[in-house]
């Protein structure tokens, strides 16, 4: 019989376009939200020039975060603490602010305040910038190059959760498909196998998060992951109970799979079986709902808008992905390791993993208004467009499971009464060729088995030595015939044949849809991000005494090495005259020197201006001119022109208040 691939119909495109009209309708109307921590401003503020040695430093975060005795710390041009240690929370309302004292009679110079923190998502986020007093000053603090939660730490974190994921997937999917699909599969050794190396796999890679977890939100040195006082605050932190209760939840897990793959499947009584099947399925949906609830609790959903919402959907979101990727790992395991699968099992699963792309898809577009929010944010962010990236996978095996779908069906199919009596002829012709093939190879191991006898019996009585060599031999050829009767039942089958290539190529989308959602789970919103950027460009800040006009403008003048950022400090920033300091760098932060830096005032409301500054290089990437006079109070126009070589310059400009 000759079986060709089921074609992919329309009902799939009408899905998709569904699918892709929900998502604009619910991206074109979000609202503005946090869902992960982020700098927004600071007091004083990145590169302020203050007159005065302020009495504290400030740090405004989007959202909360956990603050320790070392979270702000500030070092003084020598890398002194020059701060007393002591974290004040100034925060109110909505507004999330944390202080730290400074010491008294400081000197002037260049101050370096470094930060580190864990937000309320559980990711660390850190960084560091610069103010100075009096004037700026070289310093010997170097601004630390490690990204937070980075480093060979948060590459064994990363591993770590994403092997916590596929575990969680296959524990819970490949329960579900025993239970639902196929009970008959309680008895089958490779699901067994299967099904318990998710456990192990989840319960390891718990363990290791738990270890990981103070180095990874710390110092980012690995021996630190067996310093007991730190796994102690770890312990008491949200993410430190999230990952215990996981653990205890396992225990019960461990429970539910004994049973399943022990009392269950040696049940014979339908009744019994029927019954204990349904206490199973109540146990280890609430089992399954606790362990998906430990990341809800501790991550993305237990942080913005909504999250009595957004929890129970990131619940159901996590059992759905567990229920169709973990079922189609047992499913891949069973075509190929047990040729005994009903094909009731695999039509089964496909209404299952139908269901559960149903549910996917409701709360994944949630999720995604949730964390995106408009289409900017989606195209013009990290995380927005690792979003599409997973979109597209999602798509992609959405369109093989169709495909394994129209498969499935095929297996399901009834054949017309002439070809199954066809198959019924040639199958009995197989079966008596099979029959006496398995005759012959009954007599060929009992005549081995009577050679191996009666050289056992030769050494007993006379001392004569059985040869390894041949009964090594005949150990290859009962496994080599063994091996070739299981692969000519198994490719007997020419839909299974095919059903088992589109699963291989399903799982093999979905190690990499995993991926990807693992490095979505860390990377910070493009909701938050947006937000964060529209906070530092419109902090066109007004001016109060003793406290500078501070601004940063990117810029890229096209050239080679053209791109950098433009910090610009007027003290006191009011009218009258003002210092002026600018300082060019590179994106990293590192000075960038540069031919030519032009400033030029403007005053649109009154028609003054421009009013040229030309100011002189102190070193590189450091630009200054005094007494630059500002006539009137208003809301003045600071355009700089940055000139990279002979050819590439550009111009950027900002409005700020001037009191």
């Amino acid at each position: 019989m000759t079986t060709t691939a089921p074609r992919l119909g329309t009902a799939l495109a009408r899905l998709l376009i569904l699918a892709a009209a929900l998502l604009g309708t619910l991206l074109a109307g979000a609202a503005p939200a946090s869902a992960h921590a982020a700098l927004t401003g600071s007091d004083p503020k990145d590169g302020a020039v203050v007159a005065t040695a302020p009495k504290e430093v400030n740090l405004t975060f989007s959202e909360q975060v956990a603050m320790s005795p070392d979270s702000i710390r500030v070092l003084d041009p020598a890398g002194r603490r020059a701060d007393t240690g002591e974290i004040r929370d100034l925060c109110s309302g909505s507004v999330v602010r944390y202080g730290v004292g400074l010491r008294a009679g400081l000197p002037d110079g260049t101050y370096t305040v470094a930060w580190q923190t864990v937000s309320a998502d559980s990711h660390p986020i850190a960084g560091a910038f610069t103010f100075s007093i009096g004037a700026p000053s070289v310093t010997s603090v170097a601004l630390p190059d490690r990204t937070a939660g980075g480093g060979l730490v948060g590459t064994l974190y990363g591993i770590a959760r994403y092997l916590s994921y596929g575990g969680f997937a296959v524990l819970v999917g490949g329960g579900a498909f025993v239970l639902v699909c196929w009970p008959r599969g309680a008895a089958v050794r490779p699901v067994q196998q299967t099904v318990v190396r998710g456990w192990l796999t989840l319960t390891g890679a718990t363990l290791a998060l738990l270890l990981l977890r103070n180095p990874y939100t710390g110092s980012g040195e690995l021996s630190d992951a067996f310093d007991l006082a730190g796994l102690k605050a770890v312990l008491e932190t949200k993410t430190g109970a999230a990952l215990t209760s996981r653990l205890l939840l396992l225990g019960a897990a461990a429970l539910f799979v004994a049973v399943l793959f022990g009392a269950y499947a040696r049940r014979t009584d339908p009744k019994e079986k029927k019954d204990l099947a349904f206490g199973l399925g109540i146990g280890g949906t609430v089992v399954a709902a606790g362990i998906a609830g430990t990341w809800a609790l501790a991550e993305h959903a237990s942080t913005g808008i909504q999250p009595g919402i957004a929890m129970p959907v990131d619940i159901l979101h996590l059992l759905a992905v567990a229920a169709w990727l973990g079922g189609l790992t047992v499913l891949l395991v069973a075509l190929y390791r047990a040729p005994s699968l009903d094909r009731r099992a695999v039509e089964r699963f496909s209404k299952v993993a139908l269901g559960s792309v149903t549910v996917l898809a409701a709360t994944g577009l949630y999720q995604s208004w949730r964390q995106v929010g408009s289409w900017s944010a989606l195209t013009g962010t990290g995380y927005g467009q690792l979003l599409l990236v997973k979109i597209g996978l999602v798509a992609v095996l959405v369109g093989i499971a169709w495909i394994s779908r129209r498969w499935t069906r095929r297996l399901a199919d009834p054949k017309p009464r002439e070809q199954a009596e066809s198959d019924n002829g040639a199958g009995a012709e197989t079966d008596a060729d099979a029959e006496a093939g398995s005759e012959a190879d009954t007599g060929s191991d009992a005549g081995s088995d009577t050679e191996t006898d009666a050289d056992a019996d030769t050494e007993a009585g006379g001392g004569a030595v059985v040869d390894p060599e041949r009964a090594a031999q005949l150990a290859r050829q009962r496994a080599a015939v063994a091996t070739a009767r299981r692969k000519r039942e198994r490719d007997a089958d020419p839909e299974r044949a095919g059903l088992r290539r589109s699963v291989l190529t399903e799982a093999a989308v979905a190690v990499v849809l995993l991926a990807v959602t693992t490095i979505l789970t860390s990377t910070e919103p493009g909701r938050t991000e947006e937000e964060a950027g529209r906070a530092g460009a419109s902090a066109g800040p007004a001016a109060v005494p003793d406290r500078p006009v501070d601004i940063r403008l990117p810029f890229d003048t096209g050239g080679v090495d053209g791109k950098g950022v433009v910090r610009l400090s007027l003290d006191p920033g009011r009218t009258g005259a003002n210092g002026l300091h600018i300082f060019v760098e590179r994106p990293n932060g590192k000075p960038l020197d540069v031919p030519e830096v032009k400033v030029a005032l403007t005053l649109e409301a009154k028609d003054v201006g421009p009013l040229p500054v030309a100011p002189d290089r102190i070193q590189t990437g450091h630009w200054s001119a005094s007494g630059v006079q500002i006539p009137m109070p208003g809301e003045w126009k600071i355009q700089v022109t940055v000139r990279t070589s002979d050819i590439d310059q550009t111009t950027i400009d900002k409005n700020v208040k001037i009191g």
